[in-house]
């Protein structure tokens, strides 16, 4: 028994806040009686807010994956070329998962250390002139490695070049986080999860589909059954699901989403921008270095962190959850034992953060690693300042 809260500081799951959990708090009901129609349609219609698209959501009771898994075998058939940007981890495991499925990923190399480069898709692009390459897959925010990747800048890209090729955006760590236009943009397939900016706990995943998209789920050629796109939409068109679907988690996300909409989406992109300014603060006066290079690609929803060489990320951490109760992101596969992560994202206020950064910079002394202090201070100067402005410009 430790007294207190525990701070869960990874980049998602994030924390669940105590409205979503109390509307989750119900009996489940009957999925097939007249009752759940009600539930069904305002999640459908009420995702569509969130995606800002017009056009048809999916809803599938999995992690993100199944969801990545769904955008690529209702819209392309076996040896399909797909073109994919190394971003970081989560860019490669969606790679590895096209391979999986009988596609031919073709990889453009990253650092791990910024977005997605819209100039090279293109001049992939412009290479086919047999138009081989029938989708476009990236991840809009790389938790990995705190980066994000202007998707209105690869649907340009992509314009330029002439090709009919798909676009695929992963925001699963970043819907309801980070503004995201799913019509606007061009954007084919969008995937998500219920875990991050939406606040829930971990269980639901999510398309948005253009007609593009949809059309092209007639006649895709990968086999798919729980997945299928086709399978849902008539149940879909009247509230239901044609298989038994996370009943509480759709109360929660119902929830959800009228919280965010209550809050108004962009001053939710505002409050994230706001904390990973005051986080970015804190981590340059400590002296430490941001593992996304580019600050135009630096993520709102989490920092990821590199320690001074001859330091150990993993030990580091351990310490903290010993001594402070407090879970930070770890650095995953390239980055590994390299890089924490600092999770500022969903449920989250200025005071969330402040109690954070403490438990940071002081873990970062417990475990004798080299900073300067003066971290915490930082990053309330910066609030302070986001504070007046904001309070000027109204």
């Amino acid at each position: 028994m430790r007294s207190g809260r525990h701070f869960l500081q990874i980049p998602g799951p994030s924390n669940v806040p105590d409205r979503i959990l109390r509307a989750m708090d119900y009996p489940t009901m009957d999925h097939r009686g007249p009752a759940f129609a009600d539930v069904g349609r305002k999640a459908l219609e009420g995702m569509k807010s969130i995606f800002k698209t017009e056009g048809r959501v999916v809803i599938y009771p999995s992690s993100g994956t199944g969801a990545w898994e769904a955008a690529l075998v209702n819209t392309l058939s076996p040896g399909d070329t797909v073109l994919m940007f190394e971003t970081g981890h989560f860019a490669t495991l969606w790679q590895k998962l096209a391979e999986k499925l009988g596609l031919n990923p073709i990889f453009i190399e990253g650092d791990w250390r910024g977005g997605a480069d819209a100039d090279q898709i293109e001049a992939k692009l412009r290479e086919d002139k047999a138009h081989a390459i029938k989708a476009v897959c990236v991840v809009h925010n790389e938790t990995s490695t705190g980066s994000v990747t202007d998707v209105a800048a690869v649907r340009r890209a992509m314009d330029a070049a002439g090709h009919p090729a798909l676009l695929m955006a992963d925001t699963i760590s970043s819907l309801a986080s980070v503004d995201f236009r799913h019509d606007e943009w061009g954007v084919d397939v969008t995937v998500s999860g219920s875990q991050k900016g939406l606040m829930l706990p971990p269980g639901l995943s999510f398309n948005a589909i253009s007609d593009k998209a949809m059309k092209l789920s007639e006649t895709a050629g990968l086999k798919h059954s729980y997945w299928s796109w086709q399978e849902m939409a008539g149940p879909n068109d009247t509230g239901y699901f044609p298989y038994t679907p996370a009943t509480n988690l759709l109360y929660g996300l119902n929830e959800a989403i009228d919280m965010l909409h209550e809050e108004g989406l962009d001053n939710v992109f505002a409050r994230h921008a706001r904390h990973a300014t005051a986080a970015r603060a804190a981590v340059e006066a400590w002296g430490l270095e941001i593992l996304c290079r580019k600050s135009s690609d630096r993520s709102p929803v989490l920092t990821a962190v590199m320690m001074p060489e001859g330091h150990s990320a993993d030990n580091f951490r351990a310490v903290t959850l010993r001594n402070y109760d407090m879970s930070l992101g770890n650095g995953l596969s390239k980055v590994a034992d390299r890089v924490f992560r600092i999770g500022h994202l969903g449920d989250f206020n200025d005071l969330m953060l402040i109690g954070t950064l403490a438990g940071v910079e002081m873990g970062l002394r417990d475990a004798g690693v080299p900073f300067r202090e003066g971290g915490v201070q930082a990053a309330m100067s910066a609030l302070g300042k986001n504070s007046d402005a904001a309070r000027a410009a109204a």
